[in-house]
């Protein structure tokens, strides 16, 4: 199993832990973008004020007009922009489980949204009407893929992170366990 899926199971629970957008990569970036824009606002500010903020250079030589106003407002657009890199990953938006349960026989579904009357996002199905696991593997540029849960009268439910793919071997293993967990096929391998 991968880091990003977690799986716990007794002989009548499946529980599988979905990372949202805790991950490591959105650490870096929100980091590296937080650094970026706190350099730039403090070069425009350097300019403004005449003295020198920033430890790797002296920006305070810079005309305020038009590089100091112009290193501020990059500085802010960044530093909105990290903010909301920030508040994604303190709310954990993706972040949630599966949980198929025989002893109940129902499929539970549940993911952390944006905040506001949705931000549970929770789907929920009987065992019964569960028709397939199925597997969508799109290579190229753009590479997806990912396990859905095909049910009756309803949409396929996506059941896998948002982001990376995870490998083939990874993919097929969770796919094979949960197909063979619920009693249904194993569709598009």
């Amino acid at each position: 199993m991968t880091a990003a899926t977690s799986i716990s199971q007794s002989d009548k629970v499946l529980h599988q832990k979905v990372v949202g957008s805790r991950r490591f990569s959105n650490f870096w970036w929100a980091t590296i973008v937080s650094l970026g824009a706190t350099g730039f606002l403090l070069a425009g500010l350097s300019s403004y004020l005449k003295v020198n903020l920033v430890l790797v250079t002296d920006p305070s030589q810079l005309i305020f007009v038009p590089q100091g106003l112009v290193m501020c407002l990059y500085g802010g657009a960044g530093m909105l922009l990290a903010l909301y890199l920030w508040l994604v990953i303190l709310l954990d938006v993706g972040g949630g489980y599966n949980e198929f349960n025989r002893e109940t026989s129902f499929v539970k579904i549940f993911r952390w949204g944006y905040p506001g009357k949705n931000r549970q996002i929770e789907i929920s199905c009987r065992t019964q009407d569960v028709q397939s696991i199925q597997v969508d593997i799109k290579e190229g540029l753009n590479p997806r893929r990912a396990l859905y849960l095909r049910v009756k009268g309803r949409r396929d439910i996506p059941l896998t992170r948002v982001g990376q793919p995870i490998s083939l071997t990874d993919l097929e293993v969770q796919g094979a366990e949960l197909a063979r967990f619920l009693g249904v096929p194993l569709e598009g391998l």
